[in-house]
């Protein structure tokens, strides 16, 4: 196997120099979609939605087994002739190279042509779309105890042991270091068996050896042809394997399914043990994203595609589209079609929102398929303190252990260091310590070193570590970054160091800690000449965790809706993000050759921030959701985490939201829907939601043929045509209700199934601002296994462009409280509404 895939590598890599050497400079990638039926929609394997046994209360939409049959495999067979076939013919005598054959979810090829040969193939009566490939990239413990697993839904099934046992995640990211203990299967006192419905395989590679592979790490592949025949493919550093070079996908990986009780030891400190979301659920690889390069739709789509015919029941995607998709609709993009395809296989589809916040907009992620998930802060944080000499204490980051007691140190910057014979030149990166052979070392000795943290650390052309050795190498006690006024916008997370250290993360207060260093400076009489270094400070160490009452609040990076129906940024009648996670400043297992974040690297965990962390954590959630109602659907899935998420903090106080890049904390506001969706997931009651919504593929099929001009689109994409009734975003039977253009009466329906026991439910509402509502009934009585239709009427009270926010709480006697958001943007009154509002 590995000397197959080793020659594949070559061959492409050779075809693509000879490609280039003739002459074709406008080659690129291409993804054609034909209009003959994948083997999935073929065979009718997609599931049927629906309540059977009312009485028993189950959601019961059938999990069939996805592995390929005798006849399965023959009419896959074909499907690969056609492709072939039809390549040979329309481009007979010419050049090309076909990259990857698509034949489970849809039916098609990705292929490197001219846009002239791109242009012959759309041409053909076989051919139903050909597609510009694109760009994308990556979106990137204590949560377990933060969400209340151990407490509560871990306790169901039998606790950590048992968590998630049966389910299989498959991870598009960018792969995974098998040997960490975070994917050993011998650490579990309860050996679990690969589960049936999964027939995924294990690439055996020389850096990706046989056994790699085990009852916890159960199926790993990669893809990379897209990327190989563009040449942005480095084999030194992206290595052709599912190995994981990056941490990213080690990372994610180990948040959503991570082994239990894992001690998390980095820089020789211990910060407690980590586990997944699901200990004991499967992990499956497909890399499908490299360390230097971000990744490319036709491979994202090739994994996708394998994922759901080697049989995963969720798909963990951390990663977003460079930009947004062009065309008639974001949701037309060969990514997100696919996984309208994988939802109709009953994979559940969970997707990071984006790291493109906090502008309205922003959002990466789009469809009403998928589960859209924002990032918020936990009740763990890790600070630590500098004392000056005026007494002025100021925050900052950093693993590291403090100063002695409390002696003072004098301060010292790089620059008040340098050797005499330094010249000038240098002087533009000399304050980021990054060569301690520049340096006075007896002048420094005993001291605290002042270092810059300027745009090349974001970037890589600095280092802490380098600083930290440059910290060693010249003997002094502490060090201390100060934060440029130019570096914004970028997350810091906390960096392990192995001696008294930190950063201080705010431009403001890097001001007032150089205004008192530069004050505390004793000059000679010609001023030039530093006579003493009258500043001093302790360090007050960062290695114990202080826990926050304050949280969760959304992240400043984290995108916002509302969700932009296409490139003009008109936006489209659906709620995202669906909801918030923790994902600022998450323990993740990390790779033995992860060098994602530098000040990691070496180490066997990280601290990574991004709502590529809130993504695993819903994923996992939805694993234990699934291992209770083995018969959920997606939507049921995404049903119950979003009606019984919070909007309220650990205080019980309204989750607040960052607003700006800088000082975060000091722009918050309350959280919208556009924010955090229904709120931030609340994994224990998301196991008993009382009520659920359902929504199909028909439903998915019908909101795409409802957009103006869609048809033709709809039908090069499923093959199906729009011949049937139309739905709008808000027509559809999801947990919340938003509406992008108010400018008269609108009656919206919801439908909910009763999954608990026999109970009575009260229905009331908070209407947004300038908008009347009223629901009804306002009381009812549901059945185990039974449904309720909910009709809820909007109407403008008055001219706005502002979006304004409500909702609809639903409340049982037996405890069950469901929460439907309610989202209007622009509020326009005609004659019609305005007579009946007077």
């Amino acid at each position: 196997m590995e000397g197959f895939l080793s020659l594949c590598l070559l061959v492409l890599s050779f075809h693509g120099f000879l490609f280039w050497g003739f002459g074709q400079e406008d080659a690129a990638v291409y993804i054609v979609i034909m209009k003959q039926p994948p083997v999935a929609r073929h065979f009718g394997e997609m599931m049927d939605s629906g309540i059977s046994h009312a009485d028993s209360g189950s959601f019961n939409t059938l999990h069939r087994q996805r592995n390929f049959s005798s006849t399965d495999r023959n009419y896959n067979s074909y499907l690969l002739r056609l492709q072939n076939s039809l390549l040979r013919r329309t481009l007979r005598g010419e050049k090309y190279i076909k990259l990857y054959s698509y034949r489970y979810l849809i039916n098609g090829f990705s292929v490197l042509i001219t846009f002239q040969q791109a242009d012959k193939l759309l041409k053909r009566r076989e051919v139903a779309n050909v597609l510009l490939d694109f760009s994308v990239r990556t979106a990137t413990t204590h949560t377990p105890e933060f969400l209340g697993l151990p407490q509560g839904a871990w306790i169901p099934e039998g606790g950590p042991e048992v968590a998630g046992e049966g389910i299989v995640i498959g991870f598009i990211d960018t792969g995974i270091d098998p040997t960490h203990p975070s994917f050993s299967d011998k650490l579990s006192i309860n050996q679990f068996p690969v589960p049936h419905h999964f027939s995924g395989i294990c690439e055996v590679m020389r850096d990706f050896p046989a056994g790699s592979c085990n009852r916890k790490l159960i199926g790993a592949r990669h893809f990379a042809a897209s990327a190989i025949i563009r040449g942005a493919f480095n084999a030194t550093v992206d290595h052709a394997s599912p190995l994981d070079s990056d941490g990213h996908g080690t990372h994610t990986a180990s948040i959503a399914a991570g082994n239990y009780g894992i001690p998390v030891v980095v820089s020789g400190h211990h910060f407690g043990n980590a586990s997944g979301m699901a200990p004991h659920a499967h992990i499956a690889v497909y890399k499908a994203l490299y360390r230097s390069f971000g990744g490319f739709a036709a491979d994202v789509v090739a994994a996708i595609d394998q994922a759901a015919q080697d049989g995963v029941d969720i798909i963990s995607l951390s990663i977003t589209p460079n930009r947004r998709p062009p065309g008639l609709a974001t949701f037309f993009n060969p990514i997100d079609m696919s996984l309208l395809a994988a939802v109709k296989a009953g994979i559940f589809v969970v997707q990071a929102a984006g790291n493109t916040g906090p502008a309205p907009k922003s959002m990466s992620s789009f469809s009403p398929w998928i589960f859209t998930v924002g990032a918020s802060s936990h009740d763990r944080i890790y600070n630590n303190y500098l004392v000056l000499g005026n007494n002025l204490t100021i925050s900052g980051v950093g693993l590291a252990p403090g100063t002695d007691g409390n002696l003072m140190h004098p301060l010292i910057t790089a620059t008040h260091a340098l050797k005499n014979e330094t010249t000038i030149e240098n002087e533009l990166y000399l304050h980021e310590c990054q060569d301690s052979s520049l340096l006075k070392k007896n002048l420094i000795k005993g001291k605290i070193l002042v270092c810059g943290y300027s745009i090349r650390y974001v970037l890589g052309l600095s280092s802490i570590k380098q600083a930290l050795q440059t910290a060693k190498d010249t003997s002094a006690v502490g060090i201390v970054f100060y934060m440029d006024p130019f570096v914004i916008g970028f997350q810091l997370n906390p960096t392990p160091m192995p001696m008294p250290g930190l950063i201080i993360p705010s431009p403001d207060d890097s001001k007032v800690f150089l205004q008192y260093y530069n004050n505390s400076l004793q000059r000679g009489k010609n001023a030039k000449t530093i006579v003493k270094f009258g500043g001093v400070a302790r360090i007050l160490g960062g290695l114990k965790a202080n826990y926050s009452i304050s949280a969760p609040k959304v992240m400043y990076y984290s995108s916002r809706g509302p969700d932009p129906e296409d490139n003009s940024l008109v936006d489209a009648d659906i709620l995202k993000p669906n909801l918030i996670a923790p994902g600022n400043s998450i323990w993740g297992a990390w790779s033995s050759l992860g060098t994602e974040s530098a000040e990691f690297q070496g180490e066997k965990f990280a601290m990574m921030s991004g709502t590529s962390m809130a993504a695993p954590h819903v994923a996992g959630l939805a694993a234990l959701i699934k291992q209770k109602f083995p018969n959920f659907n997606p939507s049921a899935i995404a049903s119950a985490l979003s009606t019984t998420a919070t909007r309220l903090d650990k205080q019980g106080a309204m989750i607040m939201a960052q607003r700006a890049y800088s000082n975060p904390d000091s722009t918050m506001s309350p959280a919208t829907p556009f924010d955090m969706g229904s709120g931030f997931v609340n994994a224990t009651a998301a196991l008993d939601p009382g009520l659920i919504f359902e929504s199909d593929y028909g439903d998915f099929l019908s909101f795409l043929c409802g957009i103006n001009g869609s048809a033709p689109v709809v039908l090069n994409y499923t093959g199906q045509s729009c011949l049937f009734y139309t739905k709008t975003g808000s027509d559809l039977n999801l947990p919340s209700i938003t509406i992008a253009l108010l400018n008269q009466s609108r009656t919206i329906t919801r439908r909910v199934t009763n999954i608990a026991n026999n109970e009575y439910y009260k229905v009331s509402w908070s209407a947004p601002y300038g908008v009347s509502v009223s629901a009804s009934p306002t009381r009812f009585f549901i059945r185990r296994g039974q449904q309720q239709n909910l009709t809820v009427v909007l109407s403008p009270t008055m001219n706005s462009s502002y979006a304004s926010f409500g909702g609809i709480g639903i409340y049982g006697s037996q405890g069950h409280k469901v929460f439907i958001p309610l989202s209007v943007v622009m509020k326009t009154m005609n004659k019609a509404t305005s007579d009946r509002n007077n």
